[in-house]
C-alpha cells in the first residue's frame, strides 16, 4: 500500500474555539515521506505535527515552534488519520484550528470531496511489540499489541447527563465516519465564566459544543449518539496519536484519558525502540490495511 495525500487543495474558514475569531485554513498535497506539516501564514512558521513540538495539553493539543503555536489540532488530525493520509501541508492564519461544529465531520467531508491520491513511497506502519501504559492515579491510557486497531474508552462523570459511559471501536475509515466523526466536544456552563476570564472559550457556543448545566444538556437538538461524550474521547485520542507520524497496529484503551496522557503515551512509546517496529505495508498486510482505509 502506498503513502497517501489529497488530490487537490482544500480551503476552509471557521471560528476559533478559544479566541472566537475567524480562522482561514487550506490543505495542500505533499510528497511522500513529508509527514503532516502546519504553516502559520501570519508568522511564517512551519510546525511539524510531532510529539517533540507539543507545547501544551491543558485544554487541547497545542504544537509550537520558534515562538508560534497552533492549538486544537486534534479534531483535524483525527479526520486526517481516519482517511489514511500520510503527507499534508496545512496553512492557517491564526493560532488555532477552527472548531467547526465541535466534531471532525466537517474535515471528513472536505477530505472526501477533494479525494485521496497515492504517492510513490510505501506506507509505513508502526507495530506495537509490547504494552505501553501511562497512568495518573486511576486514569490511564495504553497501547497493547494486537492484530487490529481497536479503541476502548471508559469515562465516569458525576453529572447526571453523562455518568459512566463505555465504547469500543474496531477501527476502519467507514466505521470512524459513521460512529465517531460526528461526536462533539463538550463542556459545562459553570466553567464558561472562568474560562472567558482567562480569554479562553470565547468562540464556544451551542453551535460547536455540547453544553451542560448542573442537571442536563441545554442544546435544543440533544445528542447525536446516546453516548456521544465517550465517542468524542475516542475522536480526540485518534487525533492525538496521529502525532506518532504513521498508522499503528495496536489496541488503545483508556479510563478517563486526556490530551495530556495521550501526549505522554506517544512520548513513552517512542522513547524505547523495543516498544515498536516500523514496517512497510506489503503482502497480505497491505490487503488488510487497504480494507481498513477503503
Amino acid at each position: 500500500m502506498k503513502q497517501l495525500t489529497i488530490k487537490k487543495e482544500i480551503k476552509g474558514v471557521g471560528i476559533g474555539l478559544h479566541k472566537g475569531e475567524p480562522v482561514r485554513f487550506s490543505m495542500h498535497p505533499l510528497d511522500a515521506n513529508s509527514g503532516i506539516l502546519f504553516y502559520r501564514t501570519d508568522t511564517g512558521t512551519y510546525i511539524e505535527a510531532t510529539p517533540e513540538n507539543v507545547v501544551d495539553t491543558q485544554m487541547a493539543t497545542v504544537i509550537g515552534k520558534e515562538g508560534s503555536s497552533i492549538s486544537t489540532i486534534e479534531h483535524m488530525l483525527s479526520a486526517i488519520y481516519a482517511f489514511g493520509i500520510d503527507n499534508l501541508l496545512i496553512k492557517i492564519d491564526a493560532s488555532e484550528v477552527p472548531v467547526m461544529d465541535g466534531s471532525s465531520t466537517s474535515f471528513c467531508m472536505m477530505l472526501n470531496e477533494t479525494g485521496i491520491q497515492e504517492l510513490s513511497g510505501n506506507k509505513k506502519v508502526m507495530i506495537l511489540n509490547k504494552e505501553v501504559e501511562v497512568r495518573d492515579g486511576d486514569k490511564f491510557v495504553k497501547l497493547t499489541p494486537s492484530d487490529t486497531q481497536v479503541y476502548h474508552f471508559q469515562i465516569n462523570f458525576t453529572h447526571p447527563a453523562i455518568g459512566f459511559q463505555e465504547y469500543q471501536l474496531e477501527f476502519s475509515k467507514q466505521k470512524y465516519i459513521d460512529a465517531i466523526s460526528r461526536a462533539r466536544t463538550f463542556g459545562f456552563l459553570k466553567d464558561v465564566q472562568m474560562l472567558r476570564s482567562h480569554n479562553l472559550a470565547l468562540g464556544a457556543s451551542l453551535e460547536n459544543a455540547i453544553v451542560l448545566d448542573s442537571n442536563k444538556i441545554i442544546n435544543n437538538d440533544g445528542l447525536r449518539y446516546n453516548n456521544e461524550f465517550v465517542r468524542h474521547k475516542i475522536l480526540d485520542a485518534i487525533g492525538d496519536l496521529k502525532l506518532l507520524g504513521m498508522p499503528y497496529i495496536g489496541s488503545y484503551s483508556s479510563f478517563a484519558g486526556s490530551h495530556h496522557l495521550n501526549h505522554l503515551l506517544t512520548k513513552e512509546i517512542l522513547k524505547d525502540p523495543e516498544n515498536y517496529s516500523i514496517e512497510e505495508a506489503a503482502g497480505a498486510f497491505t490487503d488488510n490495511l487497504a480494507k481498513v482505509y477503503a
